[in-house]
């Protein structure tokens, strides 16, 4: 294994463990709303039961905290910031390792940690026009882990088509074995990818209201 993987591995050991992480929260799932426009698959993988979270705002689009080419609900408590590349000593090997997955770039994060959640983490295509699955598909296998029991579906995601991905991973260094969601649009030539996790600390029910939420909320930026 060389340097540049190690790093990977033991980034997302730490993001694993809480670095950036959000708090757990043992609240029960929220109740899916009528009209939702997943479809409904209950428990595992795709817990659709979990429905979206109360909105308290939006973001995206140009001059935003989401410099992306659509606009989508923020959950209540959460909020949207710009993600930078790390400086200083090491910054272009562990910057890439924080900000580039799988040939997506991380453009903004959604912090729900003062509301007891975790993250929902927006990545562009650094190919602009990859078809959605392709996307997920790349995003799922490059985070330095294993991955296993890959599902997909298409469903509509706000005025969007949309293809969703579900997968465990399981951390080398960690040893800990984690669910992720992710969802891919396309939207003014861009390819989108929204993604959320499981963690140590953080469930099913901290991260899938908000991302619920944004994907089902999902707008072209004006």
């Amino acid at each position: 294994m060389d340097t540049r993987t190690r790093t990977r591995v033991a980034v997302s050991a730490l993001l694993a463990v809480g670095l950036l992480a959000g708090c757990g929260d043992d609240a029960a799932p929220t109740g899916a709303t009528a009209g939702d426009p997943a479809p409904q698959a209950t428990g595992e993988p795709w817990y659709d039961e979990v429905g979206p979270a109360s909105p308290g705002g939006t973001t995206g689009g140009t001059g935003s905290p989401c410099p992306v080419p659509v606009s989508f609900p923020l959950a209540d408590g959460w909020t949207a910031k710009a993600i930078e590349p790390p400086k200083g000593e090491l910054a272009e090997l562990v910057g890439e390792a924080l900000t580039k997955r799988g040939g997506t770039t991380v453009r903004c994060e959604v912090d729900g940690r003062s509301a007891g959640g975790g993250f929902l983490r927006i990545w562009a295509a650094d190919t602009p026009t990859i078809a959605p699955r392709a996307a997920l598909e790349g995003f799922a296998a490059g985070g330095g882990e294993t991955i296993s029991g890959q599902q997909v579906r298409d469903l509509r995601a706000g005025g969007f088509d949309a293809t969703e991905m579900t997968w465990l991973a399981t951390s080398a260094l960690a040893e800990e074995e984690s669910r992720n969601w992710a969802l891919a649009v396309q939207s003014a030539g861009q390819t989108l990818v929204f993604a959320v996790n499981e963690g140590l600390i953080t469930e099913r029910t901290d991260v899938l209201p908000a991302y619920r939420l944004a994907v089902h909320g999902l707008t072209a930026a004006g």
